[in-house]
């Protein structure tokens, strides 16, 4: 009888929290509901330069990593398989669409260590800086999506490639002399 009275408190609280939990992702859901998840696919098919089974962690908006976006397709962690090809990238989500990025919106790439609710080893997260798709008056948000590739070759297969099809965005910044 005495235990009653704190069970009921903590259920209350539970479910409280759980309701506030559902009606902030519901709002992310409505604030992202018009961002784009990737492009139209090519009508084209290009050759494939690597492909590898993958986890995808999250995408966020350029400079917020904690900051999970809800854009459809796009909203949660899932195995993907990521292909690489000489028109982009393909990201095949477990039971969503297939979201292509293609070469000439893709404008950072790196390695990362954490993001919205993962931590890695040093360097275990491939970051994929891009812009989304937007009418042509629009500039196009830079989003940040995160990919966890177990087996360091692929990664390193993975990198190379996506650095081939966007040589010229990833292309290093030039160092001012005097900065040194």
């Amino acid at each position: 009888m005495d235990r009653t009275i704190p069970a009921v408190i903590t259920g209350i609280v539970l479910i409280g929290v759980l309701a506030l939990m559902l009606r902030g992702w519901r709002a992310r859901g409505r604030r992202d509901a018009a961002l784009p998840a990737g492009y139209p696919l090519p009508g084209v098919t290009t050759a494939e330069l690597a492909a590898t089974p993958a986890f995808y962690v999250a995408t966020t908006r350029r400079g917020t990593p904690l900051e999970r976006l809800n854009i459809r397709g796009l909203g949660f962690r899932a195995r993907a398989m990521l292909t690489v090809t000489e028109a982009g990238v393909f990201l095949a989500l477990a039971g969503e669409e297939v979201v292509f990025i293609p070469a000439d919106a893709i404008e950072l790439l790196e390695a990362a260590t954490w993001t919205i609710d993962r931590v890695v080893e040093s360097d275990g997260l491939l970051m994929l800086g891009w812009r989304l798709n937007a009418p042509a008056a629009e500039t196009g948000q830079l989003v940040d999506s995160y990919f966890r590739i177990i087996d360091p070759t692929e990664r390193v297969a993975v990198y190379d490639a996506i650095r081939t099809i966007a040589a010229d965005a990833l292309r290093p910044a030039a160092h001012d002399e005097s900065e040194s």
